[in-house]
C-alpha cells in the first residue's frame, strides 16, 4: 500500500474568483493538468492550498472538488494538523474521509512542543486516525523539528504511520532518515529545488509546490532518476532549478499562483494575509519560463 506514495505527489493550490471565493472549476481543471502531466498522487488542504485562510466547509468543499475531479486515477492525500492534538482527533470523529487515501499531518506549530510532546501528539494521532498518516516536517514554518530519534520511534512502533515528507532542509537528518528508515517506510521530500541530490540517496520521492506548473518536468526527473537514469533527469532539474528557486522568492503560495495566472489556468487571488508578488519578480518569471529548453512547458 505504501508504494501508491513512491513518486511524485503535488500539494494543490486553491484557485480563488475576484471576490476571493473559491474557484472550484479551476481547481478541477488544475486537478485534470495534473493527471496529464503524469503525477503519482493528489495532495489537498496542504500549505500550499492556502488552508489558514480556509473555514471548515471551504476545506471539505476544496477536498470534494478534488476528489471528484480525480473520480479514482490517483490516491490523494489530505493535509491534517495543527497545534492542538484533541482538534485534530475531534475531527477524525466528525469528518467524512471517503475518498482519502492517507493523511499528511504537520507537526504542530506555534507552541514549540518537545520531543517527548511530539511523538505523543503522533501516537494518539495513530491511535484515533482512520487512514495512514504521512508525518510532515517542516520546521521553517512551525519552529519546530522532528528530530531522526522520534521519527524512528513512531515508525518502528505504529504500523499506521507508513512515511514522512521531510523539507527541514537537514541533509544530515534525511540522510540517517533513508539510511535506518524501517522497511516499507517512506521518506518524501518537501522541497523541490533538492529533490535530485535526495533521490541520489535514495528517498522515495517529492511532494511538489512547481509541479502545479510544471507537472511534465517533476515527474520525468522523479521517474527518471527512480530508473537510474540520473543524467537525463539532472537535464530536466538543471533546466527548471532557477524558476523553482524563484518561485519562493516572495513566499508560497504567492510565486506558484502568479505561474498558474501566466498558464491561464488560475486567476491571480490570494486571500489576505499573503499578497501578489512584486512587478520585478513576475517579469524575472515571465523571462525564466520563456528560457526552458525542455520539450514540455506546463
Amino acid at each position: 500500500m505504501n508504494t501508491r506514495f513512491r513518486g511524485l505527489g503535488v500539494a494543490v493550490v486553491t484557485p480563488f474568483k475576484y471576490d476571493k471565493s473559491v474557484d472550484h472549476e479551476n481547481l478541477a481543471g488544475l486537478v485534470e493538468s495534473l493527471i496529464a502531466g503524469g503525477v503519482d498522487y493528489l495532495v489537498a488542504l496542504g500549505t500550499t492550498s492556502e488552508t489558514p485562510t480556509l473555514n471548515e466547509s471551504e476545506k471539505e468543499a476544496v477536498l470534494r472538488t478534488i476528489i471528484r475531479a480525480n473520480a479514482g486515477r490517483l490516491p490523494v492525500v489530505m493535509g491534517l494538523g495543527g497545534p492542538c492534538t484533541n482538534d485534530i482527533l475531534e475531527k477524525f470523529d466528525c469528518f467524512d474521509f471517503t475518498g482519502v487515501d492517507a493523511i499528511l499531518s504537520v507537526t504542530p506549530y506555534y507552541n514549540k512542543p518537545s520531543q517527548e510532546g511530539l511523538y505523543e501528539h503522533y501516537s494518539e494521532i495513530a491511535y484515533h486516525s482512520p487512514r495512514p498518516i504521512i508525518l510532515y516536517n517542516v520546521g521553517h514554518r512551525t519552529a519546530c523539528n522532528l528530530e531522526f530519534e522520534t521519527t524512528m520511534r513512531l515508525a518502528e512502533r505504529y504500523e499506521k504511520i507508513i512515511a514522512i515528507k521531510e523539507a527541514s532542509g537537514n541533509m544530515n537528518q534525511i540522510m540517517k532518515l533513508v539510511k535506518h528508515k524501517p522497511e516499507g517506510f517512506l521518506v518524501i521530500s518537501g522541497d523541490d529545488a533538492l529533490t535530485l541530490p535526495l533521490l541520489s540517496i535514495g528517498i522515495d520521492g517529492l511532494v511538489s509546490v512547481v509541479a502545479n506548473a510544471f507537472p511534465r518536468h517533476y515527474s520525468q526527473i522523479v521517474h527518471l532518476a527512480f530508473n537510474g537514469d540520473f543524467a537525463e533527469a539532472r537535464r530536466w532539474h538543471d533546466d527548471i532549478l532557477d524558476l523553482t528557486q524563484a518561485c519562493f522568492k516572495e513566499g508560497n503560495p504567492a510565486g506558484i499562483k502568479a505561474i498558474l495566472t501566466m498558464q491561464q489556468k488560475i486567476e491571480y487571488h490570494l486571500r489576505l494575509p499573503l499578497t501578489r508578488i512584486s512587478q520585478t519578480l513576475a517579469d524575472e518569471y515571465k523571462k525564466l519560463m520563456l528560457n526552458l529548453k525542455c520539450e514540455y512547458h506546463g
